[in-house]
């Protein structure tokens, strides 16, 4: 059974109005189905944006790397935050160039904050077999009202920029994050080509621009999507820094290739402007530092194991240490051990592992190789950490205690003597070392021409260039028909004549008057109906002298349909009998037809 529970956080303090999982939720309220594959596996969680308002939704997404789970958690009741449905996952398997299988699954749920406040999301632990996976705790601050929202008179722009600056000092290596917000107005359809100059600030080090997700926001009264566009900036010298102006620019409805021909509205550039700011950056303090304090400036916690810890003098102890927090990474190294001084003390190897697009937060592992250089050592002293605390502003100091250690002598090396060869056996002589990989070659075979080379091969690959060519064509036909009410009417007139012509034919054979003449009037209507863009039903024989003849339609063409229309009319009264002068009025009909189709009123 594997259990996924929240994990205590000690001796840890949450400011006013902080909320916690209530204790009486039980360790299993998490319950997983996982997979037998659980070696070098990894488990994180991570929420969109720590910061956000009242009744505004928010991301929560948990990672299992190697770990594949058979059912969807379950998330435990938070006071004053809802877990609303709908909860998404995701599966992503992939092959490594060493051949080694990855599976990496995702589940995302939706948190909706309710109240302001400050929230800890304590941290996930899975159970599984006697393997321990955890998470690192999350903090979410919920606003009544942003504090950096821009003005209201900003609402008359398509697009711009505004900036979340710290609100407060900062000290000489601590990350901040610094959030520009690109506001973008509801009517855009799309955006591109975004560019802005990289942060290059003496005695600030900046990261790159990390987009996170989108939300919308309104400014006075009108309604942006908002696009968070986070950099982590890290000071290395004290004083006033100041940042910026920067410039940049945005394509407004960027030109797409699959509708550029039925686009709406044209791009348009936008210039994107970030206004001149001072960072306060403060020094560490210099009272009360502790010893072991190297230069780490964050939040972290501390992991030790040591093994083996039944050695004999000389031999290897690997020492492993665990880092996980927030804060600068490049700054943080194992510090010295002064109490290791009855060991011989091997460089340390880092590996580092960050849980966030900013790479900020993580875990960074140490292995640190010892060896005691006597019996009489009879522990492994304690490890000290120190880093300082730019929330707390004081120094902290993690301390792992003594690891007990059983040490042996080394035992006395017993001298070998070889035995002389005497007399008569010679010497059998050396093996030979170096042996050829491969003395025959085996079958040849030619080489085949490569695919560039090969007309089938460009060939294959034009089929969906040609496929897209010809979509693009349908579909721009298919919209110019669409708007075009006037063609796609005499399309169908079009039809309904030709077909009307073979019913004709039909109706003269069998010698059926009355219907013949009536389809005839019909037909007549149709075509004069869609040459002067009238109903079909609003036409007779007046038209031809009201309409058609005013708007030049040739004399002998309104005789001829005068004509039509007075057989049409005769026939009620005197209807022809015979199936040759029946079919006699079909070539008239179609004479007339044509002179129609080449008028244009």
């Amino acid at each position: 059974m594997v259990r996924l529970f929240h994990k205590q956080i000690g001796n840890r303090r949450f400011p006013r109005r902080a909320w916690r999982l209530p204790g009486w939720i039980p360790g299993g309220a998490l319950v997983l189905g996982v997979s037998l594959s659980v070696w070098a596996a990894s488990f994180t969680a991570s929420l969109d944006r720590p910061t956000v308002l009242a009744g505004e939704p928010v991301g929560l997404t948990l990672t299992f790397d190697g770990v594949t789970l058979s059912s969807s958690p379950r998330l435990p009741a938070i006071p004053g935050i809802q877990v609303l449905p709908g909860m998404q996952s995701g599966i992503n398997r992939s092959v490594g160039p060493d051949g080694q299988a990855s599976t990496v699954q995702t589940f995302k749920f939706t948190l909706m904050p309710s109240e302001p406040g400050e929230f800890t999301i304590p941290a996930f632990e899975i159970e599984l077999n006697g393997q321990h996976l955890s998470s690192l705790p999350l903090s979410l601050t919920v606003l009544r009202e942003d504090p950096s929202a821009p003005p209201a008179e900003m609402a008359n722009q398509a697009a711009f920029l505004w900036p979340a600056w710290p609100q407060r000092e900062v000290y000489v290596n601590e990350t901040v994050i610094l959030e520009l917000r690109l506001y973008v107005h509801g009517g855009v359809s799309r955006i591109g080509d975004f560019q802005f100059p990289p942060f290059n600030v003496d005695g600030i080090t900046a990261g790159n621009l990390i987009q996170g997700e989108r939300f919308q926001r309104r400014v006075g009264g009108t309604t942006y999507s908002v696009y968070p566009l986070q950099v982590v900036l890290t000071p290395h010298r004290p004083g006033r820094q100041v940042i910026g102006p920067l410039s940049g620019s945005l394509v407004l409805n960027p030109r797409d290739p699959f509708d550029w021909f039925f686009r709406r509205s044209a791009p348009q550039s936008v210039t994107l402007e970030l206004p001149r700011h001072e960072l306060q950056v403060l020094p560490l303090p210099t009272n009360n530092v502790p010893a072991s304090f190297n230069g780490a400036v964050g939040q972290f916690e501390l992991t030790v194991s040591a093994g083996p810890t039944n050695v004999a003098v000389g031999d290897p102890i690997t020492v492993k240490v665990q880092i996980s927090g927030r804060g600068a990474w490049e700054w943080l190294s194992l510090p010295e051990q002064p109490g290791w001084k009855d060991f011989t003390v091997y460089p340390a190897t880092a590996r580092l592992e960050t849980t966030d697009a900013l790479g900020i937060q993580g875990t960074k592992y140490f292995e640190q190789v010892v060896a005691p250089q006597s019996a009489a050592v009879q522990a492994l002293p304690a490890l000290e950490f120190s880093f300082f605390d730019p929330q707390q502003r004081e120094y902290r100091t993690l301390r792992h205690p003594a690891t007990p250690l059983v040490v042996r002598p080394t035992a006395a090396a017993t001298p070998v003597i070889a035995a002389s060869q005497s007399g008569g056996a010679e010497a059998p002589p050396p093996t030979q070392d170096i042996v050829g990989l491969k003395q025959r070659l085996g079958t040849v075979a030619a080489i085949q021409p490569p695919l560039a080379r090969q007309p089938w091969f460009w060939g294959l690959n034009s089929l969906p260039v040609l496929g897209w060519i010809l979509a693009c064509v349908w579909r721009r036909r298919r919209e110019a028909l669409a708007n075009n009410p006037r063609l796609r009417r005499r399309r169908q007139v079009a039809q309904i004549v030709n077909d009307g012509v073979e019913e004709l034919r039909q109706l003269a054979a069998q010698n059926q008057a009355e219907a013949f003449f009536a389809r005839l009037f019909h037909l007549l209507q149709e075509q004069i109906g869609e040459r002067l863009n009238l109903p079909a039903s609003a036409i007779t024989e007046v038209v031809v002298d009201e309409r058609l003849k005013p708007a030049g339609l040739p004399d002998a063409a309104c005789a001829a349909l005068h004509e039509l229309f007075q057989s049409c009319n005769l026939a009620r009264y005197a209807p022809v009998h015979s199936s040759q002068a029946l079919a006699a009025f079909i070539p008239r009909l179609e004479a007339v037809i044509l002179q129609l189709r080449r008028f244009e009123p």
